[in-house]
Protein backbone atom coordinates (compact mmCIF):
# COMPACT_ATOMS: atom_id res chain seq x y z
CA UNK A 1 0.00 0.00 0.00
CA UNK A 2 0.85 3.49 -1.06
CA UNK A 3 0.70 6.32 1.59
CA UNK A 4 -1.42 9.10 0.31
CA UNK A 5 -1.30 12.41 1.33
CA UNK A 6 -3.85 14.55 2.98
CA UNK A 7 -5.61 16.95 0.21
CA UNK A 8 -4.86 20.66 0.66
CA UNK A 9 -8.11 22.44 1.11
CA UNK A 10 -8.95 26.41 0.47
CA UNK A 11 -8.28 26.74 3.71
CA UNK A 12 -4.51 25.94 3.59
CA UNK A 13 -2.17 28.43 3.09
CA UNK A 14 -0.65 28.92 -0.21
CA UNK A 15 3.39 29.37 -1.14
CA UNK A 16 3.48 33.02 -0.77
CA UNK A 17 1.18 33.37 1.83
CA UNK A 18 3.64 31.47 3.67
CA UNK A 19 6.46 34.01 2.64
CA UNK A 20 4.24 36.97 2.92
CA UNK A 21 3.96 35.79 7.05
CA UNK A 22 7.42 35.16 7.82
CA UNK A 23 9.12 36.63 5.61
CA UNK A 24 9.68 39.56 8.87
CA UNK A 25 10.51 36.65 11.39
CA UNK A 26 13.16 35.67 9.13
CA UNK A 27 14.67 38.95 7.92
CA UNK A 28 14.48 39.68 11.82
CA UNK A 29 16.37 36.43 12.88
CA UNK A 30 19.06 36.90 9.60
CA UNK A 31 20.06 40.63 11.06
CA UNK A 32 20.42 38.67 14.58
CA UNK A 33 22.58 36.03 13.23
CA UNK A 34 25.24 38.44 11.78
CA UNK A 35 24.99 40.86 13.63
CA UNK A 36 26.33 37.88 16.53
CA UNK A 37 28.69 36.78 13.58
CA UNK A 38 30.16 40.18 13.34
CA UNK A 39 30.57 40.83 16.89
CA UNK A 40 32.60 37.06 17.60
CA UNK A 41 34.27 37.81 14.65
CA UNK A 42 35.14 41.50 16.46
CA UNK A 43 35.88 40.42 19.36
CA UNK A 44 37.29 36.70 19.19
CA UNK A 45 41.05 38.35 18.31
CA UNK A 46 40.90 40.66 21.27
CA UNK A 47 39.58 37.48 23.49
CA UNK A 48 41.64 34.60 22.37
CA UNK A 49 44.25 33.61 24.70
CA UNK A 50 43.93 36.44 27.23
CA UNK A 51 47.39 36.31 29.05
CA UNK A 52 48.26 32.88 27.80
CA UNK A 53 52.33 32.53 26.71
CA UNK A 54 51.58 30.69 23.33
CA UNK A 55 49.08 33.31 21.98
CA UNK A 56 50.29 36.72 19.77
CA UNK A 57 46.71 38.31 20.29
CA UNK A 58 47.23 41.63 22.08
CA UNK A 59 46.46 40.26 25.28
CA UNK A 60 48.31 37.21 24.92
CA UNK A 61 51.50 36.91 26.75
CA UNK A 62 53.83 35.02 24.02
CA UNK A 63 56.63 37.93 23.86
CA UNK A 64 57.67 38.01 27.22
CA UNK A 65 57.46 34.06 27.20
CA UNK A 66 60.07 34.31 24.33
CA UNK A 67 62.03 36.91 26.21
CA UNK A 68 61.99 34.64 28.79
CA UNK A 69 63.40 31.25 26.82
CA UNK A 70 66.30 33.29 25.57
CA UNK A 71 67.49 33.93 28.91
CA UNK A 72 67.08 30.38 29.16
CA UNK A 73 64.26 29.76 31.40
CA UNK A 74 62.06 27.00 30.29
CA UNK A 75 58.18 27.67 29.63
CA UNK A 76 55.83 25.05 30.23
CA UNK A 77 51.83 25.97 30.74
CA UNK A 78 49.23 23.80 32.49
CA UNK A 79 45.76 23.76 32.80
CA UNK A 80 45.54 21.57 35.75
CA UNK A 81 45.32 22.05 39.11
CA UNK A 82 47.08 18.89 39.99
CA UNK A 83 49.68 19.48 37.14
CA UNK A 84 50.71 22.94 38.78
CA UNK A 85 50.79 21.71 42.12
CA UNK A 86 53.26 18.53 41.40
CA UNK A 87 55.65 21.00 39.47
CA UNK A 88 55.94 23.06 41.95
CA UNK A 89 59.54 23.33 43.30
CA UNK A 90 62.67 25.81 44.65
CA UNK A 91 63.97 25.83 41.13
CA UNK A 92 60.35 26.62 39.35
CA UNK A 93 58.45 30.00 39.44
CA UNK A 94 54.61 29.18 39.41
CA UNK A 95 52.33 31.88 37.81
CA UNK A 96 49.07 31.67 38.36
CA UNK A 97 46.83 33.81 35.97
CA UNK A 98 43.29 34.32 37.21
CA UNK A 99 43.52 33.25 40.87
CA UNK A 100 39.97 34.51 41.34
CA UNK A 101 38.74 31.70 39.29
CA UNK A 102 40.15 29.06 41.50
CA UNK A 103 37.15 27.44 44.04
CA UNK A 104 38.03 27.47 48.05
CA UNK A 105 39.23 23.76 47.61
CA UNK A 106 41.36 24.59 44.86
CA UNK A 107 42.76 27.71 46.67
CA UNK A 108 43.56 25.02 49.76
CA UNK A 109 45.22 22.82 47.77
CA UNK A 110 47.63 25.26 45.88
CA UNK A 111 48.70 27.11 48.84
CA UNK A 112 49.49 23.67 50.73
CA UNK A 113 51.67 22.63 47.59
CA UNK A 114 53.58 26.08 47.16
CA UNK A 115 54.52 26.52 50.87
CA UNK A 116 58.22 25.23 51.97
CA UNK A 117 59.39 24.55 48.68
CA UNK A 118 61.80 27.44 48.46
CA UNK A 119 60.46 28.42 44.90
CA UNK A 120 58.46 31.75 43.86
CA UNK A 121 54.64 32.24 43.14
CA UNK A 122 53.52 35.07 41.05
CA UNK A 123 49.71 35.73 41.51
CA UNK A 124 47.92 37.83 38.94
CA UNK A 125 45.30 40.44 39.67
CA UNK A 126 44.44 38.32 43.11
CA UNK A 127 41.16 40.19 44.74
CA UNK A 128 39.74 39.56 47.80
CA UNK A 129 37.89 36.08 46.84
CA UNK A 130 41.93 34.34 46.24
CA UNK A 131 44.34 37.31 48.29
CA UNK A 132 44.11 36.45 51.73
CA UNK A 133 44.08 32.39 51.36
CA UNK A 134 47.06 32.04 48.95
CA UNK A 135 48.75 34.81 50.67
CA UNK A 136 48.04 35.00 54.53
CA UNK A 137 48.15 37.82 55.78
CA UNK A 138 47.64 39.85 52.94
CA UNK A 139 44.65 41.74 52.20
CA UNK A 140 43.59 43.31 48.43
CA UNK A 141 41.95 46.24 48.65
CA UNK A 142 39.77 47.65 45.31
CA UNK A 143 41.24 48.43 42.04
CA UNK A 144 42.60 51.25 40.04
CA UNK A 145 43.03 52.45 36.79
CA UNK A 146 46.40 51.15 34.98
CA UNK A 147 48.69 54.05 34.33
CA UNK A 148 52.78 54.19 34.64
CA UNK A 149 53.92 54.74 37.75
CA UNK A 150 57.29 55.16 39.71
CA UNK A 151 57.80 51.87 41.80
CA UNK A 152 59.08 54.21 45.27
CA UNK A 153 60.74 51.11 46.67
CA UNK A 154 64.22 50.00 47.64
CA UNK A 155 63.62 46.29 45.89
CA UNK A 156 66.74 45.65 43.32
CA UNK A 157 63.95 44.49 40.36
CA UNK A 158 61.81 47.44 40.76
CA UNK A 159 64.67 49.84 41.15
CA UNK A 160 66.08 48.33 37.93
CA UNK A 161 62.99 48.51 36.23
CA UNK A 162 62.24 52.37 37.08
CA UNK A 163 58.23 53.45 36.00
CA UNK A 164 55.71 50.36 34.97
CA UNK A 165 52.74 50.69 33.96
CA UNK A 166 50.78 49.17 36.94
CA UNK A 167 47.53 49.24 39.11
CA UNK A 168 44.44 47.07 39.60
CA UNK A 169 44.27 45.24 42.37
CA UNK A 170 46.18 46.92 45.62
CA UNK A 171 47.76 45.15 48.85
CA UNK A 172 48.68 45.68 52.12
CA UNK A 173 50.19 43.19 54.92
CA UNK A 174 50.11 42.36 58.15
CA UNK A 175 53.15 40.28 58.28
CA UNK A 176 56.86 41.56 58.03
CA UNK A 177 59.53 41.17 55.00
CA UNK A 178 57.02 42.61 52.25
CA UNK A 179 58.09 44.60 49.62
CA UNK A 180 55.50 46.93 48.61
CA UNK A 181 55.76 49.00 45.30
CA UNK A 182 54.67 51.07 42.80
CA UNK A 183 51.95 52.32 45.25
CA UNK A 184 48.62 54.00 44.16
CA UNK A 185 46.64 56.20 46.16
CA UNK A 186 49.34 55.41 48.68
CA UNK A 187 48.71 51.48 48.72
CA UNK A 188 51.37 49.60 46.59
CA UNK A 189 50.17 47.30 43.21
CA UNK A 190 52.93 45.27 43.92
CA UNK A 191 53.85 42.82 46.87
CA UNK A 192 56.90 40.83 47.54
CA UNK A 193 56.50 38.50 49.98
CA UNK A 194 60.04 37.52 51.01
CA UNK A 195 60.59 34.17 52.67
CA UNK A 196 64.07 32.50 51.97
CA UNK A 197 63.06 29.48 53.60
CA UNK A 198 59.75 28.67 52.08
CA UNK A 199 60.13 31.21 48.98
CA UNK A 200 58.39 33.77 48.46
CA UNK A 201 55.00 34.74 46.94
CA UNK A 202 54.60 38.20 44.25
CA UNK A 203 51.66 39.79 43.90
CA UNK A 204 50.51 41.75 40.71
CA UNK A 205 47.39 44.02 41.01
CA UNK A 206 47.17 43.89 37.10
CA UNK A 207 48.39 41.81 34.36
CA UNK A 208 48.85 44.57 31.80
CA UNK A 209 52.35 45.00 31.72
CA UNK A 210 52.42 41.10 30.57
CA UNK A 211 50.26 41.34 27.65
CA UNK A 212 52.23 41.80 24.36
CA UNK A 213 51.07 45.38 22.77
CA UNK A 214 51.84 46.56 26.11
CA UNK A 215 55.56 44.78 26.92
CA UNK A 216 57.54 47.34 24.79
CA UNK A 217 56.00 50.13 27.53
CA UNK A 218 58.35 51.62 29.89
CA UNK A 219 60.00 49.52 31.96
CA UNK A 220 57.31 46.37 31.60
CA UNK A 221 59.66 44.26 30.16
CA UNK A 222 62.20 44.80 32.47
CA UNK A 223 60.12 44.11 35.51
CA UNK A 224 58.57 41.41 34.17
CA UNK A 225 61.54 39.49 33.04
CA UNK A 226 63.04 39.76 36.49
CA UNK A 227 59.85 38.71 37.99
CA UNK A 228 59.34 35.70 35.92
CA UNK A 229 62.86 34.78 35.51
CA UNK A 230 63.84 34.25 38.96
CA UNK A 231 64.22 30.45 38.66
CA UNK A 232 65.11 28.41 36.05
CA UNK A 233 62.05 26.88 35.57
CA UNK A 234 58.49 28.72 34.82
CA UNK A 235 55.08 27.09 34.92
CA UNK A 236 52.21 29.38 33.64
CA UNK A 237 48.89 28.57 35.31
CA UNK A 238 45.78 28.92 33.15
CA UNK A 239 43.10 27.85 35.13
CA UNK A 240 40.03 26.06 33.39
CA UNK A 241 36.32 25.12 33.75
CA UNK A 242 37.75 21.48 32.47
CA UNK A 243 39.81 21.04 35.63
CA UNK A 244 38.40 18.29 37.66
CA UNK A 245 39.22 19.90 40.74
CA UNK A 246 36.86 22.91 40.20
CA UNK A 247 34.26 20.24 40.97
CA UNK A 248 35.73 19.36 44.19
CA UNK A 249 37.41 15.91 43.40
CA UNK A 250 40.79 17.35 44.14
CA UNK A 251 44.00 18.19 42.77
CA UNK A 252 46.24 16.17 45.29
CA UNK A 253 45.40 12.69 43.69
CA UNK A 254 48.17 10.03 43.17
CA UNK A 255 46.34 8.64 39.65
CA UNK A 256 43.96 10.59 36.79
CA UNK A 257 41.37 7.39 37.46
CA UNK A 258 39.16 9.57 40.11
CA UNK A 259 39.12 12.52 38.12
CA UNK A 260 38.22 10.89 35.15
CA UNK A 261 35.56 9.34 36.67
CA UNK A 262 34.29 12.56 38.08
CA UNK A 263 34.07 13.35 34.64
CA UNK A 264 32.01 10.69 33.32
CA UNK A 265 29.81 11.05 35.92
CA UNK A 266 28.79 14.80 35.18
CA UNK A 267 26.03 15.43 33.52
CA UNK A 268 25.76 17.83 30.59
CA UNK A 269 24.48 20.95 32.90
CA UNK A 270 27.42 20.53 34.67
CA UNK A 271 29.60 20.81 32.38
CA UNK A 272 28.26 24.33 30.66
CA UNK A 273 29.69 27.09 32.21
CA UNK A 274 27.83 29.04 34.51
CA UNK A 275 27.43 31.90 32.23
CA UNK A 276 25.54 29.71 29.39
CA UNK A 277 22.93 29.02 31.72
CA UNK A 278 22.69 32.37 32.76
CA UNK A 279 22.22 33.39 29.64
CA UNK A 280 19.43 30.93 28.79
CA UNK A 281 17.47 31.86 31.57
CA UNK A 282 17.41 35.35 30.64
CA UNK A 283 16.50 34.71 27.00
CA UNK A 284 13.64 32.36 28.32
CA UNK A 285 12.36 35.26 30.45
CA UNK A 286 13.03 37.63 27.74
CA UNK A 287 10.11 35.61 25.71
CA UNK A 288 8.19 35.05 27.89
CA UNK A 289 7.84 39.06 28.58
CA UNK A 290 7.44 39.36 25.02
CA UNK A 291 4.83 37.18 24.46
CA UNK A 292 3.09 39.04 27.60
CA UNK A 293 3.80 42.45 25.82
CA UNK A 294 2.18 41.22 22.69
CA UNK A 295 -0.87 39.80 24.24
CA UNK A 296 -1.59 42.88 25.68
CA UNK A 297 -1.08 44.92 23.25
CA UNK A 298 -3.40 43.04 20.77
CA UNK A 299 -5.89 43.08 23.79
CA UNK A 300 -9.02 40.57 24.46
CA UNK A 301 -11.19 39.36 21.72
CA UNK A 302 -14.17 41.29 21.72
CA UNK A 303 -17.62 41.66 19.94
CA UNK A 304 -18.18 44.94 18.25
CA UNK A 305 -21.68 45.79 16.92
CA UNK A 306 -21.64 47.31 14.02
CA UNK A 307 -22.79 50.39 13.07
CA UNK A 308 -25.61 49.66 10.67
CA UNK A 309 -28.19 46.78 10.53
CA UNK A 310 -27.33 44.31 7.60
CA UNK A 311 -29.67 42.23 5.97
CA UNK A 312 -29.41 38.20 6.65
CA UNK A 313 -29.33 37.36 2.52
CA UNK A 314 -26.79 40.55 1.92
CA UNK A 315 -24.43 38.23 4.38
CA UNK A 316 -25.13 35.31 3.12
CA UNK A 317 -24.19 37.10 -0.72
CA UNK A 318 -20.98 38.28 0.56
CA UNK A 319 -20.15 35.22 1.98
CA UNK A 320 -20.93 33.16 -1.17
CA UNK A 321 -18.85 35.90 -2.93
CA UNK A 322 -15.66 35.45 -1.01
CA UNK A 323 -15.90 31.81 -0.92
CA UNK A 324 -16.28 31.48 -4.68
CA UNK A 325 -12.96 33.92 -5.41
CA UNK A 326 -11.11 31.65 -3.17
CA UNK A 327 -12.81 28.80 -4.84
CA UNK A 328 -13.66 27.32 -1.11
CA UNK A 329 -15.98 24.83 -2.51
CA UNK A 330 -15.14 22.43 0.36
CA UNK A 331 -16.61 24.49 2.65
CA UNK A 332 -19.42 25.93 0.81
CA UNK A 333 -20.48 22.38 0.21
CA UNK A 334 -19.96 21.83 4.16
CA UNK A 335 -22.14 24.57 5.23
CA UNK A 336 -25.00 23.47 3.10
CA UNK A 337 -25.12 20.10 4.20
CA UNK A 338 -24.91 21.64 7.89
CA UNK A 339 -27.73 24.00 7.70
CA UNK A 340 -29.92 21.10 5.45
CA UNK A 341 -29.26 18.54 8.09
CA UNK A 342 -30.47 20.66 10.96
CA UNK A 343 -33.08 21.30 9.66
CA UNK A 344 -34.10 17.76 8.64
CA UNK A 345 -33.09 16.50 12.30
CA UNK A 346 -36.66 17.89 13.87
CA UNK A 347 -38.72 16.79 10.90
CA UNK A 348 -37.81 13.23 11.27
CA UNK A 349 -38.06 13.34 15.21
CA UNK A 350 -33.98 13.24 15.99
CA UNK A 351 -32.26 15.14 18.44
CA UNK A 352 -30.43 18.47 17.64
CA UNK A 353 -26.96 16.39 19.31
CA UNK A 354 -27.83 13.33 16.62
CA UNK A 355 -28.42 15.66 13.91
CA UNK A 356 -25.22 15.02 12.36
CA UNK A 357 -24.94 11.70 12.96
CA UNK A 358 -25.30 9.30 9.56
CA UNK A 359 -26.42 6.15 12.33
CA UNK A 360 -28.80 8.26 13.57
CA UNK A 361 -30.75 10.62 10.51
CA UNK A 362 -30.14 9.02 7.74
CA UNK A 363 -32.11 5.88 8.67
CA UNK A 364 -34.83 8.45 9.91
CA UNK A 365 -34.81 10.18 6.67
CA UNK A 366 -34.97 7.30 4.82
CA UNK A 367 -38.08 6.30 6.34
CA UNK A 368 -39.98 9.56 5.82
CA UNK A 369 -38.56 9.87 1.78
CA UNK A 370 -38.52 6.25 1.09
CA UNK A 371 -34.90 6.69 -0.60
CA UNK A 372 -31.56 4.84 -0.47
CA UNK A 373 -29.62 5.24 2.44
CA UNK A 374 -26.70 5.14 -0.20
CA UNK A 375 -27.41 7.90 -1.49
CA UNK A 376 -28.89 9.72 1.04
CA UNK A 377 -25.11 9.33 2.56
CA UNK A 378 -23.92 10.88 -0.99
CA UNK A 379 -25.96 13.83 -0.33
CA UNK A 380 -25.79 14.57 3.25
CA UNK A 381 -22.28 13.39 3.70
CA UNK A 382 -20.86 12.97 0.34
CA UNK A 383 -17.36 14.30 -0.81
CA UNK A 384 -16.45 17.80 -2.11
CA UNK A 385 -17.78 18.92 -5.18
CA UNK A 386 -15.57 18.68 -7.53
CA UNK A 387 -16.74 22.14 -9.54
CA UNK A 388 -19.00 24.97 -9.09
CA UNK A 389 -21.16 23.07 -11.05
CA UNK A 390 -21.56 20.41 -8.67
CA UNK A 391 -21.79 22.52 -6.13
CA UNK A 392 -25.13 24.59 -7.49
CA UNK A 393 -26.35 20.73 -8.29
CA UNK A 394 -25.71 19.57 -4.73
CA UNK A 395 -27.62 23.22 -3.06
CA UNK A 396 -30.63 21.83 -5.31
CA UNK A 397 -30.92 18.71 -4.47
CA UNK A 398 -30.39 19.95 -0.85
CA UNK A 399 -33.44 21.91 -1.25
CA UNK A 400 -35.15 18.96 -2.81
CA UNK A 401 -34.54 16.56 -0.34
CA UNK A 402 -35.75 18.96 2.39
CA UNK A 403 -38.92 20.21 0.32
CA UNK A 404 -40.02 16.72 0.11
CA UNK A 405 -40.04 15.29 3.45
CA UNK A 406 -41.56 18.37 4.70
CA UNK A 407 -44.39 17.64 2.77
CA UNK A 408 -44.03 14.10 3.19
Amino acid sequence: MTATTAPSTSASPTPRQVWVRTRGLLLALLVLVAAGIALAATRSGDQHGRLDPRSADRYGSRAVAELLKDRGVSVRVVTTLRAATSAAGSDTTLLVAAPNLLTPSQQDALRTATAGTGGRTVLVAAGPPSAGVLAPGVHARSPVPVSARSPHCSLASARSAGTAETGGFRYTSTGVGAAACYPADGVPSLLILEQPASGDTVLLGSPDLLHNDRLDNEGNASLALQLLGSRPHLVWYLPSLSDPSAAGSGGDDDSGTDGDRAEDESSFIDLLPSGWIWGTLQLALAAVLAAIWRARRLGPVIAERLPVAIRASESTEGRARLQRKAKARDRAAASLRNATRTRLAPLVGVSPRDAHSPATLLPAVSVRRGADDTRLHELLFGPVPSDDAALVLLAEQLDTLEREVRTS
